[in-house]
């Protein structure tokens, strides 16, 4: 099994910034992407940021030039630095990973069980 766990969610004021932290652990022979997703209270989940095993990265249009994904492939984890907070990024924070569990397994897709960003004007 491949469990993510995502951690750094507060609560904090408009045009502060956050870092949120998500490791994977378990039984993983390699990640493809990570990337993070948000909910806002009454809202679908949406997209935030990805990247690629290779460095590849790409940003949802409401989150661009404010919020950088990077990724430690030596222990599977995923950050999340973001800046410039907005009321509207109050969400929680989910993160999302392409994992395989062996060398021979195809990737299968998971996910955390959220972390709380609260942001006040």
């Amino acid at each position: 099994q491949v469990q993510l766990v995502e951690s750094g969610g507060d609560l904090v004021q408009a045009g502060g910034s956050l870092t949120l932290s998500c490791a994977a652990s378990g039984s993983i022979a390699s990640i493809n992407a990570m990337a993070w997703f948000r909910q806002a209270p009454g809202k679908q989940r949406s997209f935030v940021a990805r990247t690629t095993s290779g460095g590849t990265t790409n940003y949802a249009d409401s989150v661009k030039g404010r919020f950088s994904i990077s990724r430690y492939n030596a222990n599977n984890t995923v950050y999340l630095q973001m800046n410039s907070l907005k009321p509207e990024d109050t969400a929680v924070y989910y993160c999302d990973a392409d994992a395989k569990r062996y060398s021979w397994s195809p990737f299968y897709n998971y996910w955390g069980q959220g972390t709380r960003v609260t942001v006040s004007s």
